[in-house]
């Protein structure tokens, strides 16, 4: 005989006989049907790619933002429900610079990172509320290059390199292989490149791609422009067709 849920996966202060929090796993499949978001760091600094390709010709592409400028020295990718997305980078725009009127300094990375996912964890917690259906890759440079992945759950991961989204599973599997500490900044992003086209399984367009780093020395949050990325793009193209000829 089968016993009923119980309501098990309908709310969210209700654990599963398991020990399981089903709202907070759906929270996590909003974020796997979302657009694979790369973050890699090297000595040089640290590097978000986004896809950013547009699912009808009416739409505007200047409209899908995928990566979002946070401090000075802070940027981060977001991957699952587009308005949860808002919600908090604004909350972690707001956080850097509570943190600057109060302290006269920026915010750390891993310190902002912590205090979006203890944001987070309080929609795990409470009734009421349902957990957000998205995930951060949260980047940027202090002393060194800084690379944090953020869950629905709360929980926070530093990375030298990874993946949000329905692609992750496809990129860290060839980040395994081919990451190395020793990159140059125009090996990672070649190589971040070159995982996005794994992830989409074909060549990638430099217009279907959203680029943000942070150099190690500038401190400086930047974004590259189409015709920047372009030349990256090129050379990663070079490989994908290399490989599928194998």
């Amino acid at each position: 005989m089968n016993l009923p849920q119980m309501g098990y996966d309908r709310a969210i202060t209700v654990f599963s006989p398991d020990g399981r929090l089903f709202q907070v796993e759906y929270a996590r499949e909003a974020v796997k049907r979302g657009a694979t978001a790369i973050g890699i760091k090297v000595n040089e600094g640290v590097i978000l790619v986004a896809d950013r390709r547009v699912g009808s010709r009416l739409l505007e592409s200047d409209t899908i933002e995928k990566i979002y400028k946070i401090d000075e020295h802070i940027c981060a990718a977001t991957s699952g429900l587009v308005a949860d997305a808002r919600i908090l980078i604004e909350r972690a725009r707001i956080e850097a610079q509570i943190n600057r009127l109060t302290y006269e300094e920026p915010i750390t990375v891993k310190e902002l990172a912590k205090r979006i996912c203890d944001f987070k964890q309080q929609f795990t917690q409470f009734g009421g509320v349902r957990p957000f259906g998205v995930s951060l890759l949260i980047a940027g440079v202090d002393a060194v290059p800084k690379l944090y992945e953020t869950d629905p759950s709360g929980a926070l991961l530093e990375y030298k390199a990874t993946a949000i989204g329905m692609g992750r599973n496809v990129v860290m599997e060839f980040f395994e292989k081919e990451y190395r500490d020793n990159m140059t900044f125009e090996e990672a992003l070649i190589l971040a490149l070159v995982a996005m086209g794994k992830s989409i399984e074909g060549e990638v367009q430099a217009e279907n791609v959203e680029v943000g780093y942070v150099k190690t020395k500038e401190r400086v949050y930047r974004e590259m422009s189409v015709e920047e990325v372009k030349k990256f793009v090129d050379k990663a193209n070079e490989r994908i067709r290399a490989e599928l000829k194998k």
